[in-house]
Parts: C-alpha cells; sequence; structure tokens
C-alpha cells in the first residue's frame, strides 16, 4: 500500500466531537426554546380535552337514549309476562299435551 502524504492542517480541523466547547454559548440553556415547545404543547393537549370532553358528551347522550328505550321495551315486557303468568298452569303441570298412538 503506497504511502499517502498527510495533508498539512488536516489533523487540527476542529470539530463538534473533538471540541469540548458547548453549542450553546457559555453553556446557557435556551429558556426561550423551552417556553415555546412547552407553550405548543400545553395548547395542543387543551384542545385534546376539548374533543375528549365533547366526545364524553356525545357518548353519555347515547347511553342515556339506549337505557330510555331498554326501559321503555322492558316495562311492555313485564306487563305482557304479567298476563302469560295469570293465564299460565299451576307450578308442576306440564304444558304439553300427550296422546295415544295406535299402531
Amino acid at each position: 500500500m503506497p504511502n499517502i502524504p498527510r495533508v498539512k492542517g488536516l489533523q487540527s480541523l476542529q470539530s463538534m466531537q473533538n471540541a469540548v466547547k458547548s453549542g450553546i454559548p457559555n453553556k446557557e440553556d435556551s429558556d426561550f426554546i423551552k417556553m415555546y415547545i412547552f407553550e405548543k404543547e400545553r395548547s395542543r393537549l387543551q384542545t385534546e380535552e376539548i374533543k375528549l370532553h365533547q366526545r364524553l358528551e356525545i357518548i353519555h347522550k347515547r347511553l342515556n337514549e339506549i337505557n330510555v328505550f331498554a326501559k321503555e321495551k322492558l316495562g311492555m315486557n313485564q306487563t305482557l309476562s304479567d298476563t302469560k303468568t295469570k293465564n299460565s298452569k299451576k307450578d308442576g303441570e306440564n304444558d304439553w299435551e300427550t296422546m295415544s298412538i295406535d299402531y
């Protein structure tokens, strides 16, 4: 393998990996950026909360409609079952009729 002459100054290049300097001057935290990001996240979460509350209201209304319908139907079924029990035979009597078959 032939010797490649080193380019003068290539070893002295400073990159962020070689440098010990921080990307933020004087190692100060950027509070402005953090405040901006937190404000965006807060507004997003507030809109999500509003949407969830609206969705819950719709769900509760639908559940109430179903419950009202079920109560109406159960009330009708109870009246029907009450009339059936009045007309039904005594306990122990069989509902089936038997008949003899001649072969």
